[in-house]
């Protein structure tokens, strides 16, 4: 076979590494240290090698050690930093789950007498060997986890997901280096490494004994302690279902000699060769007064390369004590995270990536949106239509247009996407009343309310509707982005905090669709459709009816985040389309998307979570102070509402901005030009065709004592006002002054 290794071609044998048929080819040297750029050459035979590192196509940071020659094979060597390409990678990968009674990991003598006394199902593997006796072989253990989870690669191209009840590491142990004066050049080779590629000439072999593998005992929270015959920590104590064997427990392994820093310049004795760390640089993170071998690696970066230091961290804590003059054992053992190899983000993926990264979903409606032409948008999974251009219309013209019929006439959107989530049982109204700031145990049947829940530190987790449907029913609607979240929160209070409440949960997202007719017009064109009383009267805002509309059964609410006159129409998801397109055939309508819905909404100041709010956002800070019960005994959050923090005068409030241009979302807010000190920032931005000019939202410290004031938003002088900026006597809800 042939291959090409820093523009030279060479030959290769059969089942040959890319390391072996290097040193074989007499190529002793061929890369480059990180930082001083000192020549190095292969040093290893396995998978702690540090210095032959290559690129391989798209896969940067590959061990030479590790690479089975192919004919045709590129490689070039990378200097500790590899090149990410650009383009996805053509490789694919894959995933398996596997269950099994016991896992052996490890194939050598002590991996073989485990996986043959072992009884029940049995998968044993080992990533060095391609002994057919194994279950996976070419297979490297990277991480374990809880409950021994354990995580394999395959090859480089499969995850395996391992969940075992037993596990047995055999994982032997890795030759360690020694130090000296240019302990670093080309020619220098573990004397198993020399070993393993037939003892080549004009290679120096070195060892300075033997260290246990313990990366996968310590990913697993096993103690280790310092053993002096072999000069290396071993595996120490027991944990549940994991069992070391062999040599991993220093069993068979050899006496290590004596060890001593050699005379000479320590500037060229090597302790890390992946991050050219010395002795000299260990002398000097001492000198600065560190003892702990984890502030050490810190100091010296001794151990963060890609190999985690499996050559390099037990040579420096033995350098470390011999400069400080303590036992080994005393300055402790640096810590084995996952994974024992590098893995990549594409692997670790496997088929999840491109349009299979995450789900897609969509509503009953959307072969309508896609046929209308909109422009879609992802909301969390969802998409959704942005805005609907009509020919040669860019977003903007078409965002003023839809806002403008739904002010102005009557428009329909689509908010099947907004989560549903139905509450059932005696203990409904209790659960709603510790859940959400507000109370229900007033909401009549037929009746919404709008509700805010806090986390515990009272801040503003989610919003929506609650609509009472029955005695001991309720339907509450989260933000598209919280439903899954909104319901596994309701969920852990009600398993563990509250588990005695005789309430049952059910997401009904997807089971019901629901269509928003917006705008002045909403009452007379929904009258043609249906033979609900609509007036204001028989149907009072935040009121639920339910009936047919277009003769399909609905529940009709009378709730607006527009500020407009609205209904929301509520159907099984089966019958969405048909809904839609009766609506939207009983006379001209505007569809719009969910651009305009932001600016609409802004426009009467409703905050959106997770735009207007990141988090540190309190009810009060938005101007909901009416939301939070002072009447309930308690609920999530109330007791952070009297913290310090809290409860001071200075936080952050939602206000409104006129600039006298757009200015962008996110802008930083400052009191005057030149001012260095953060008020705070917009958080919602548009063009308003109702306004005729700019607006925006924002977070402002001491917000509303500011108004009036003109401040710096981005660069644009902007006047702080009230958030309400449209129909501040909100009569246009009931159709009123239109």
């Amino acid at each position: 076979m042939r291959f090409t290794f820093a523009s030279a071609e060479l030959a290769a044998r059969d089942g040959e590494t890319l390391a072996a048929a290097l040193v074989r080819n007499g190529v002793r040297g061929g890369f480059t240290s990180l930082y001083r750029g000192r020549p190095r050459g292969v040093y290893t035979a396995g998978e702690e090698e540090p210095n032959a590192l290559v690129q391989i196509g798209s896969e940067t940071m590959v061990r030479a050690t590790l690479v089975e020659v192919t004919d045709g094979l590129v490689a070039e060597p990378v200097a500790g930093k590899g090149r990410l390409e650009r383009r996805t990678t053509p490789t694919r990968f894959d995933a398996m789950n596997a269950h099994c009674d016991v896992l052996v990991v490890g194939g050598g003598a002590s991996g073989r007498a485990a996986a043959a006394r072992a009884s029940g199902r049995v998968i044993w593997l080992d990533g060095r060997r391609s002994d057919p006796d194994l279950t996976l072989p070419r297979t490297w253990a990277v991480g374990i986890y809880d409950d021994n989870y354990v995580l394999a690669v395959e090859r480089g191209r499969r995850v395996w997901r391992i969940r075992a009840q037993h596990v047995i590491l055999a994982t032997g142990a890795i030759e360690r280096p020694t130090v000296f004066e240019d302990n670093d050049r080309p020619g220098v080779m573990l004397a198993g490494a020399a070993s393993a590629y037939g003892h080549p000439e004009g290679v120096v072999a070195v060892s300075g004994g033997w260290s246990p593998r313990v990366h996968l005992w310590s990913q697993a929270r096993g103690g280790l302690r310092w053993d002096d015959r072999i000069g290396a920590p071993v595996p120490s104590g027991d944990l549940r279902g994991v069992e070391c064997v062999g040599s991993l427990t220093g069993e068979g392994l050899p006496d290590a000699a004596p060890f001593a820093i050699p005379d000479g310049d320590e500037e060229i004795m090597f302790v890390d060769l992946e991050r050219d760390a010395t002795v000299a640089d260990v002398r000097r993170s001492v000198g600065a007064g560190l003892r702990s071998l984890e502030h050490i690696k810190r100091f010296t970066t001794i151990g963060t390369g890609s190999e985690q230091g499996k050559l390099a961290n037990v040579l420096a804590l033995r350098v470390a004590a011999e400069l400080l003059g303590v036992h080994p054992g005393e300055l402790g053992s640096t810590t084995f995270r996952p994974p024992y190899l590098p893995v990549s983000f594409a692997l670790l993926a496997g088929r999840h990536r491109g349009e299979l990264f995450d789900p897609v979903r969509v509503t009953p409606i959307h072969p309508w949106h896609v046929d209308r032409g909109a422009v879609f948008e992802n909301v969390a999974q969802w998409k959704r239509p942005r805005y609907y251009p009509e020919e040669n219309e860019t977003m903007e013209s078409a965002v003023l247009r839809e806002c403008a019929a739904a002010r102005e006439g009557v428009a329909m959107m689509d908010a099947t996407t907004l989560g549903k989530i139905d509450v059932q049982g005696p203990d409904a109204v209790e659960f709603l009343n510790r859940i959400y700031t507000n109370a229900y145990d007033s909401l009549a049947v037929g009746m919404c309310r709008y509700g805010v829940m806090c986390k515990n530190d009272g801040m503003v987790f989610d919003d929506g509707v609650v609509m009472r449907v029955g005695e001991h029913r309720f339907v509450c609607t989260t933000t598209t982005g919280n439903a899954a979240a909104v319901l596994a929160w309701m969920e852990e209070w009600l398993q563990t905090e509250w588990p005695e409440l005789r309430v049952r949960l059910t997401s009904v997202t997807e089971q019901w669709s629901t269509v928003a007719v917006v705008g002045p017009g909403a009452r007379g064109h929904l009258a043609q459709l249906t033979e609900i009383a609509l007036d204001s009267d028989a149907f009072p805002f935040m009121a639920i009816r339910e009936g047919e509309v277009a003769g399909i059964p609905a529940r009709v609410c009378r709730v607006s985040f527009s500020g407009e006159l609205a209904f929301e129409l509520n159907v099984d998801g089966r019958q969405a389309l048909a809904l839609w397109q009766a609506v939207y055939g009983a006379g001209p309508i505007t569809p719009y998307g969910t651009e305009t819905m932001h600016v609409l909404r802004a426009e009467k100041g409703y905050p959106i979570i997770g735009q207007d709010t990141d988090g540190t956002v309190t009810p009060h800070d938005l101007g909901l102070g009416w939301i939070v019960s002072k009447k309930k005994p308690d609920f999530v959050g109330k007791r952070s509402f009297a913290r310090t923090d809290t409860a001071r005068g200075d936080r952050r409030h939602l206000v409104g901005l006129l600039p006298a241009e757009l200015v962008a979302e996110g802008a930083q807010i400052v009191a005057r030009p030149g001012e260095h000190r953060m008020l705070g920032h917009v958080t919602s931005s548009y063009r308003s065709a109702a306004l005729g000019r700019p607006f925006a939202l924002a977070l402002v410290q001491r917000g509303r004592e500011r108004i009036g004031e003109t401040v710096v938003a981005g660069g644009v002088a902007a006047e702080i006002v009230a958030p309400v900026l449209f129909d501040l006597e909100g009569a246009r809800r009931d159709g009123v002054g239109v």
